[in-house]
């Protein structure tokens, strides 16, 4: 193609095409990927956060056990004491059985020895005419119960031995006085009573008195 007035030479559709492309961008910058953050995980044998934050765990310290138990054995003591102390407050009784007893009336006895009322009031009642009279069933030796032994006919201990007569006096044995008698009246209906806090003794070895004969220790039947 021929040049243009005065110009120079005109440029071809290609190199203009080729002009007009604009110039390749700069490539982009790839970003590396950040790994995620992975949360602290609790260890087997780690203690809770609770715990290691505060610095307290859940289970009593062992200064606190010493002062419990020191609490609880003072006020122990403290109890124990005000109850003694309360005690003295309330004095002991002692409540002693019954010694005065209605055994009903002479005729209802026989002649020889009854053991009716040995084991509720720990007497014989021995009807011998004229008198009527209850032995204390208490062994002058050492205090045991002696037995009635009918085929016998005496009082025998079976702690030691002692031998008594129907009458209750002693012939054999360690014993050295006849068991006592208690002393015995009639009310105004004519009934026995007995009553075995008074009794009547008769110290046969040492010479002393018979007190079988006085008022009280039998009654005229």
């Amino acid at each position: 193609m021929a040049d243009l007035e005065g110009g120079g030479p005109v440029p071809s559709k290609s190199s203009a095409a080729a002009a007009t492309t604009e110039a390749p961008k700069p490539p982009a910058k790839t970003v590396a990927a950040t790994p995620p953050v992975k949360s602290p995980t609790a260890r087997p044998g780690s203690k809770p956060v609770a715990e290691t934050e505060g610095g307290e765990s859940s289970k009593p310290e062992p200064s606190k056990m010493r002062r419990r138990l020191i609490w609880t054995a003072i006020w122990g003591y403290l109890a124990v004491n005000f109850l003694m102390f309360l005690r003295f407050f309330f004095p002991r009784a002692l409540f002693e059985p019954e010694t005065v007893h209605n055994i009903g009336y002479p005729s209802d006895f026989q002649v020889g020895v009854n053991e009716k009322y040995k084991q509720a009031y720990r007497i014989w009642v021995v009807k011998e005419p004229p008198r009527l009279f209850c032995i204390f069933a208490k062994c002058t030796h050492l205090g045991c119960t002696p037995d009635w032994k009918p085929a016998e006919n005496k009082f025998k201990c079976p702690c030691h031995g002692s031998g008594y007569t129907p009458k209750g006096i002693n012939f054999e044995g360690p014993a050295l006085r006849p068991m006592d008698r208690a002393h015995v009246e009639l009310n105004a209906q004519g009934e026995i009573v007995v009553d075995t806090s008074r009794l009547f003794s008769w110290f046969k070895a040492q010479g002393g008195l018979d007190h079988f004969d006085d008022p009280g220790a039998f009654i005229n039947v």
